[in-house]
């Protein structure tokens, strides 16, 4: 979800849905030989796709009357080809989905109920806060494959040397701050500016951007602006890295990390791979991370993300079937096992975190935060109320705005796509 979702040219999403698709007569062989389902898969198509080819291969050796058409969809075009080709009944028999995407395809009706089906056979087994993210109306549009969510991410040298503890509160964390500064000459903290990682600050507030139930934009209310007001605080003061509101600010904040020239950052799982790249942990146990620090309401935690399995619904019985069955084997304990040691995910049930998938400090440090994650609301909108605070708060952050006046202009930027919500 930290990348947009890119407008795609129609041409090029009926081709792919024209040439991918496991509604055409193409897809599948005759009744006495295999079906063939098509799977787009949205994952990274160097360091991630070649572990879910190999599982494929798994997967159609122990099912001969299955054959899987692997098709590798850049994440920031998927949606919308997805929508498109859903809409001309030309979809995948199977969706790698973010998960912000299931409750508009599910209100569509693009995609099928799992409940009760082969695919979601092990509902108990995933972590209930991920099988309810997959969820709308009531009925479960898909199966967790992989997780994440934010955290505290700091340098244990540098905070040894400090003689400082991971900080619980956002007031801890900027005395811990200035006393690795003091102690080390290194900055304590770089934050972002970026409305996914700020999010993490209305929610130790008790609060959101809207109230989905209550259908209310909440994102100036006097809860946001004390979240907001926090977020802005860290900004400025001993040890705190004055924010970055360049294009290339992501890039900048993580290689100071990895780089052991800021102590800690708020990151997410993607990145494990990558911190292990740089100078400061090559030694991977130099990595250590926490739950994101709680706000005055002590509460604590971040948004929940990662990818869905969901089934297409304008499929025929036999590719469904087929679809359903692939669907259990990819995301069955042994599966997400084999995808975390290779890809550095984090799996989304506890039984895939075996001896050897916890070995990995990044995976196993992640494990203990997924508990605070929050489930994003089944709201259709919810992923594109992001959008309006993107443009705002970098002003807000650079001195360019007030507090106020950007939590205003938000106010009204996001009263447009949620048209029916109160203020």
């Amino acid at each position: 979800m930290r990348r947009g979702i890119a407008a795609t040219a129609l041409v090029a999403s009926l081709a792919l849905a024209a040439t991918a698709c496991g509604g055409d007569d193409d897809s599948g062989s005759d009744s006495s030989g295999p079906v063939t389902i098509t799977w787009w898969d949205t994952s990274n198509a160097t360091n991630e796709a070649p572990t879910y080819q190999a599982l494929i291969k798994e997967f159609e050796a122990a099912n001969k009357d299955v054959k899987v058409k692997y098709v590798n969809v850049q994440f920031d075009q998927a949606q919308n080809k997805f929508d498109t080709a859903a809409g001309s009944k030309g979809a995948p028999d199977v969706l790698r989905s973010e998960v912000g995407w299931t409750p508009a395809f599910a209100k569509k009706g693009y995609f099928l109920p799992l409940d009760g089906t082969e695919a979601l056979a092990d509902k108990d087994k995933f972590k209930s806060n991920l099988v309810e993210q997959a969820q709308y109306e009531g009925k479960t549009y898909g199966v967790p494959l992989v997780t994440d969510t934010l955290a505290l991410v700091y340098n244990k040298q540098l905070f040894a040397k400090a003689g400082v503890q991971p900080p619980k509160t956002w007031d801890e964390l900027k005395t811990a701050a200035a006393t690795v500064k003091a102690k080390t000459g290194v900055d304590g903290y770089w934050g972002s500016t970026q409305a996914y990682y700020a999010q993490s600050f209305l929610y130790g507030e008790g609060t959101d951007t809207v109230d989905a139930g209550a259908k209310k934009i909440t994102v100036n209310s006097a809860a946001a602006k004390k979240g907001y007001g926090t977020w802005l605080s860290l900004f400025s003061g001993k040890g705190l890295h004055k924010a970055d509101t360049t294009a290339d600010a992501y890039a900048h904040i993580q290689d100071a990390f990895v780089n052991g020239k800021v102590a800690a950052i708020i990151q997410g799982p993607w990145e494990i791979t990558n911190f292990y790249k740089g100078s400061a942990f090559a030694d991977k146990n130099n990595l250590g991370i926490a739950t994101v620090p709680a706000g005055s309401a002590g509460k604590a935690g971040a948004p929940t993300g990662g990818h869905n399995l969901s089934v297409y619904a304008g499929s025929d019985s036999a590719h469904q079937k087929a679809a359903l069955k692939f669907v259990n084997f990819m995301t069955s304990a042994k599966s997400q096992s084999a995808i975390a040691l290779k890809n550095s995910t984090l799996p989304t049930r506890d039984d895939a975190y075996t001896d050897q998938v916890k070995a990995d400090p990044g995976i196993a440090g992640y494990q203990t935060v997924l508990s605070a994650a929050q489930p994003r609301p089944a709201l259709l909108e919810y992923s594109s109320l992001w959008g309006p605070l993107d443009t705002e708060l970098p002003k807000i952050a650079g001195g360019k705005e007030s507090l106020d006046k950007g939590l205003s202009n938000a106010e009204v930027a996001i009263a447009k796509l949620v048209p029916d919500f109160s203020k």
